[in-house]
């Protein structure tokens, strides 16, 4: 390090970098700013300079003009250096996420310099100085986090005055929260959570909310896990925090009493928890005003009432969380049109009555769990309209009738609980579909009837309990069955099995040879009639299904019916085919946006006959489509055919393919849109390949065919050369080939079709959307591919090749993007690897 005596910058974060730095680092005084964040420093070396007890050297004093230090996330550990007190000149001291320990050093507190400090993630100890006002006059961020520190508050970090931040989260701090903190006019962000707080909000010299109001930019107040007891002041609804605050946290406090109704003043707030109080009470109606709010928990208190009708105009509302109240009535029927809602919870209340049509009606809501409550009435065939549901549970209530087949819709679920019900009837065959299921409760009904066989392919399965019912037959013994104990099947008196389920042996009927004599005589005459008359109505079956390839298509999703189109309806839609309605064009027909009269808006595919292949391609996608129904999968609605012309309406897509967002100058996605994106993909894909009775090839997948819905969620069209193979077919032959750059080159050059072959495309299609460069880009050439380019530069160089539109600062992903680009393009590497022949 002799010959960088004049080195002012020493920049290294955010790499790889292991082991210990020079000690002669800190000798070089010209030093203004180093930056060696986001490693795995544990040191410096020679270990001499240091005691067993530290591993940042005391002589870091000697850098007398240094302005930044930033050391975090490594793995220093022991004592702060006192000499770190001599760095005079310092303006930001970044500690955090390291392993350091002790008490910090009363030197650290008169840098009176320092704008930010922090010291989060450690395992620091001692109080904080009552002097620490006039150490810290310029402080404008305190960082001490997931640490140790004890003691009081000093009431003169009131004195702060350029402070906005304050982290004091996760530490052993007691007394009283400082009812001066109202003096910190800039205050912005307040985190006291999971301290040994204690105040009781009924006497005005403790009630540090009502202070608080004075702050006019203060958005977040975080005090959960403290004893801040008493009453919710009113005054949290009025002055500066009815604009300002935008997040509430105030878990398990203590609060008794009611909500106030001045709560809905809070017009910025988009996240309320008030969970694990002693709050009574209904919930105010003005909670209807707060327009903005996403998050609401107010989970295991003692609210009572209904839920106010005004919950409705929650618009913005994904989360709600009520368990553990004791709110009852009916739900409000215009719960069903709160379409950002993803998850709704309100199980252990006192919720009555039948449930809503128009709650089934929510396809974008991914949890529902209404248990232990005393709903009733039969589950509607609706309930097949809840398309993107993962987690559903209606179990402790008081459901009759029988399941619904339509369960066997919801190809996204994996969590299903319908126990302790007054369920009748079968379990559904159409169970066998929900091949991402994961848990079953079936339990404590009057189910009758046998368990299928077919539930042995759900391969995830890994709970399903069914006991106390009055199911009979075998129980399956394969698949997921082989790790089902015996508790899952008790209670049912007509089951039989294995032994370890606890049944009874199955009994296999033996024929006496009177006995096939008369199954000669009496019974086999009849079944033959009876396979006789099978055959023609087999034969009947046939010439429908070969009728319906051309009938009308409807699509349940979106809650409508329509009759296959006229010729002269697609050209009214599209103003005669017109070009400024063509939305897409490809080598077999235009895509065109269709205004029907209705005031419907669709997409037309429309085929040009004259093109080979263009006949066979419209009779693919209506075979396909027609049946296929996945949340990442474009939806057929109807179609227009005639002897000349063919044309498929399909959903519309707002926001067009990911090809135009990729390389269109007026469109951008950040990083986690595109992850977003991809993930959709890859559901979509697992869908086509696992999700239905017999895989299905997609054979194009690439950025054109990638659309995106009002929302941004992808999915994937243009199934006009998919391929539905057998159940154990593997490969198939076929003509027409996909694009080019797309295909791996073992199946474009011998025409085959695998599942695999999608795989493939899949990981160029990754490699794309973060690189912005296609596999056919001229920089590609001979034996110089997409594969091969990323595979030479990766992992070592990963960020040369990536997209510089991911480099946005504004979503702080700067520190991580290299990290995830490699984990992202590790699995693109996968997809693309070579497949061993035969697979």
């Amino acid at each position: 390090m002799e010959n960088l005596s004049r080195l002012q910058l020493l920049y290294l974060g955010s790499n790889k970098l292991t082991g210990e730095l020079p000690a002669s680092i800190f000798n070089i005084s010209s030093l203004v700013d180093i930056d060696v964040v986001d490693n795995e420093i544990s040191g410096v070396i020679p270990k001499d300079v240091c005691s067993n007890q530290c591993t940042i050297p005391p002589s870091i004093g000697n850098l007398s003009n240094l302005r930044t230090l930033h050391l975090g996330d490594n793995n220093f550990r022991g004592k702060i250096p006192t000499e770190m007190g001599l760095l005079s000149s310092l303006t930001y001291l970044n500690l955090e996420l390291n392993k350091l320990n002790g008490e910090t050093p009363q030197s650290i507190f008169n840098l009176s310099r320092l704008e930010i400090l922090s010291l989060t993630i450690n395992e620091l100890s001692g109080e904080l100085p009552f002097s620490i006002a006039r150490g810290f006059p310029n402080l404008e961020e305190l960082y001490l986090g997931n640490n140790k520190f004890n003691g009081m508050i000093p009431n003169s970090i009131s004195n702060l005055s350029s402070l906005n931040t304050l982290d004091l989260a996760e530490n052993s701090f007691s007394g009283h929260i400082p009812i001066t903190l109202g003096n910190l006019h800039n205050l912005e962000f307040l985190d006291l959570e999971d301290n040994h707080l204690i105040n009781d909000l009924n006497e005005p010299e403790q009630d540090f909310l009502t202070t608080l109001t004075k702050c006019g930019h203060l958005k977040f107040i975080w005090i959960s896990n403290n004893s801040t007891a008493g009453l919710l002041p009113k005054s949290i609804g009025t002055n500066n925090l009815s604009t300002s605050l935008e997040n509430f946290r105030a878990f398990s406090c203590k609060f008794s009493g009611i909500i106030p109704d001045e709560i809905g003043n809070l017009s910025s707030l988009f996240w309320l928890d008030l969970a694990r109080n002693d709050l009574a009470g209904t919930i105010p109606a003005t909670i209807g005003k707060l327009r903005k709010l996403q998050r609401l928990d107010v989970y295991d208190n003692n609210l009572r009432g209904s839920i106010p009708y005004s919950f409705c105009n929650l618009e913005n509302m994904y989360y709600a969380s009520l368990v553990g109240n004791r709110i009852s009535g009916q739900l409000p029927t215009c719960l069903g049109n709160l379409i950002s809602l993803r998850e709704l919870n309100l199980a252990n209340n006192a919720f009555g009555s039948n449930i809503s049509m128009i709650l089934w009606s929510n396809e974008r809501i991914q949890t529902l769990n209404f248990s232990n409550n005393f709903f009733n009435g039969s589950l509607p065939l609706e309930i097949g309209n809840l398309r993107g549901i993962s987690v559903l549970d209606l179990s402790g209530n008081q459901f009759s009738g029988e399941i619904p087949s339509t369960i066997g819709q919801l190809s996204s679920l994996n969590h299903l609980s319908l126990s302790n019900n007054k369920l009748h009837g079968p379990i559904p065959d159409s169970f066998d579909n929900l091949k991402g299921l994961q848990f079953l409760d079936l339990s404590q009904n009057n189910l009758s009837g046998a368990i299928s066989k077919s539930l042995e392919t759900l391969t995830y399965l890994n709970y399903f309990n069914i006991s106390f019912n009055e199911l009979s037959g075998e129980i399956p013994d394969g698949g997921p069955f082989i790790n089902f104990i015996a508790e899952f099947f008790k209670g049912n008196k007509g089951l039989c099995g294995a032994s370890r389920y606890k049944v009874e042996e199955c009994k296999r009927n033996i024929l006496k040879s009177s006995s096939k004599k008369r199954l000669l005589r009496y019974i086999l005459p009849p079944i033959a009639l009876m396979a006789f008359a099978t055959a023609i109505v087999m034969l009947f079956l046939k010439y429908r299904v070969y009728k319906s390839l051309l009938s009308p298509l409807y699509d349940s999703s979106l809650g409508l019916t329509l009759e296959r189109v006229s010729y002269f309806e697609v050209l009214r839609a599209t103003s005669n085919l017109d070009e400024g309605n063509m939305i897409g064009r490809g080598s077999l027909g235009s895509v065109y946006k269709g205004i029907f009269s209705n005031g419907m808006t669709f997409a037309i595919k429309v085929f040009n006959l004259d093109v080979q292949g263009a006949l066979k391609s419209f009779d693919t996608e209506c075979q396909i489509l027609r049946s296929i129904r996945h949340r990442n999968l474009v939806k057929v609605i109807t179609s227009c055919t005639n002897l000349d012309f063919k044309a498929l309406v399909l959903e519309y897509m707002p926001h067009g393919n990911l090809d135009k967002w990729l390389y269109s100058p007026t469109h951008s996605l950040s990083f986690t849109q595109r992850l977003a994106i991809m993930t959709d993909v890859a559901f979509a894909i697992e869908y086509l390949h696992q999700g239905y009775s017999s895989p299905i090839v997609h054979s194009d997948l690439k950025p054109s065919n990638i659309l995106l819905d009002e929302d941004m969620v992808a999915r994937v069209g243009d199934f006009g050369i998919a391929k539905l193979m057998s159940e154990d077919q593997r490969i198939a032959q076929t003509k027409t080939l996909g694009t080019m750059g797309y295909m791996a080159p073992e199946y474009g050059s011998l025409g085959l079709v695998s599942t695999p072959k999608d795989v493939y495309s899949y990981g160029i299609v990754l490699m794309e959307t973060f690189t912005k460069r296609k596999p056919t880009y001229e920089m590609f050439l001979g034996e110089l591919t997409m594969k091969r380019w990323v595979t030479e530069l990766f992992p070592s160089v990963i960020m040369q090749i990536a997209d510089t539109a991911l480099f946005d600062a504004s979503e702080n992903i700067v520190a991580k993007t290299e990290k995830y680009l490699t984990s992202i393009m590790g699995l693109a590497l996968e997809c693309t690897s070579d497949v061993p022949e035969g697979n």
